[in-house]
């Protein structure tokens, strides 16, 4: 049950992703010849009106078929590659954007059935590193370091990946912006730093607070996903931060064993996670598309579609290899957590 919770988990992701490109395209008028959830070889399918919707045996990945999506000739005026640069560019970004707006349901059903936490300190402990650094309760933390705080999460992230070493948090108190330097101390038993404060709980969200919780844990992990790439470019990162499919396959499970609403926390964290992979401007992604179509939107100019054909063949192989490199290394060298 834990690997198929995993699994639909996975699959719901890849659904609404698919669902943003197929929805966008039949909006502006493109033909959609195919609809598929999967790789590999189809498990079932059905054809409703032009389009043929398949299941595939993998349950990695999905697609969207347009007609003249791959730039080949055609008259027909259905055709993606005779739309406007403008309408190309909303139909490549609609599957990302669907992913994010799934990552802010997601947490909002969390927050709305189990309720949240928001950096509003309620309590201080005294002789601790806050205590000592005049924080009080009713203060609301606003920023650590160079990291702004949208949530209670965000703090503790900040706290524990800071490894022992001094804190400037900016807070608000009585509409007046302060800050201080506050120095962690090591709680022996849990094995992690503290400062000493308890954030306030949310135990009855409206829906219009679980909703902006929804949109703040969101953007949260936009922002820590874009911190991680940026320890990638700097090369800091270490083989044990990348995990593939297989990897995926395993957190989901434990997630699902764990409980479901642990399951959709995670799902949720996937969902963003797809909609940043997926905006990277490497050929063949979404990323790759929305820079080709905002060049064409600029320049008035539609680029040679042979050039981009080839050009993203070459894209897809290297993503392709890199992602059965990456299962190797799941299978050979796992991730332990």
């Amino acid at each position: 049950m834990n690997i198929i919770g995993a699994i639909f988990a996975f699959s719901l992701l890849v659904i609404v992703h698919e669902l943003g490109h197929f929805t966008l395209a039949k909006l502006n008028g493109v033909k959609v010849e195919e609809f598929s959830i999967g790789m590999g070889p189809k498990l079932f399918g059905f054809k409703k009106g032009e389009t043929q919707y398949n299941v595939k045996a993998l349950p990695i990945g999905g697609y969207v078929r347009m007609l003249g999506e791959d730039g080949e000739d055609t008259t027909d005026e259905r055709a993606f590659s005779n739309k406007s640069a403008l309408q190309k560019l909303s139909v490549v970004a609609a599957g990302p954007f669907m992913n994010l707006i799934l990552a802010i349901v997601l947490f909002g059903i969390i927050s709305a059935s189990k309720g949240y936490y928001t950096p509003i300190i309620s309590q201080v402990e005294v002789n601790k590193p806050a205590y000592v650094a005049g924080i009080k309760e009713g203060d609301k933390i606003l920023k650590v370091n160079d990291t702004k705080i949208l949530t209670w999460e965000d703090f503790i992230t900040v706290v524990y990946t800071n490894k022992g070493n001094p804190l400037n948090i900016t807070y608000e108190r009585n509409n007046e912006i302060k800050s201080v330097k506050v120095m962690p101390v090591k709680n022996e038993k849990e094995n992690r730093y503290v400062v000493g404060v308890a954030p306030t709980p949310v135990t009855n969200p409206s829906i219009g607070q679980s909703i902006t919780y929804g949109f703040a844990e969101t953007n949260s992990l936009i922002n820590q996903t874009f911190g991680f790439l940026g320890t990638i470019f700097k090369g800091k990162a270490s083989l044990n931060d990348f995990g593939g499919p297989v990897t995926i396959i395993k957190v989901s499970g434990v997630a699902a064993k764990a409980g479901f609403f642990s399951l959709l926390s995670f799902a949720a964290y996937l969902s963003v996670q797809l909609a940043i992979f997926n905006i990277i401007p490497f050929p063949a992604l979404d990323g790759g598309w929305i820079i080709l179509f905002l060049i064409e939107l600029i320049t008035r100019r539609k680029i040679d579609s042979n050039k981009v054909g080839v050009i993203n063949y070459i894209g897809f192989a290297i993503l392709m290899t890199l992602m059965v490199l990456v299962t190797i290394k799941d299978i050979l060298y796992p991730i332990k957590f």
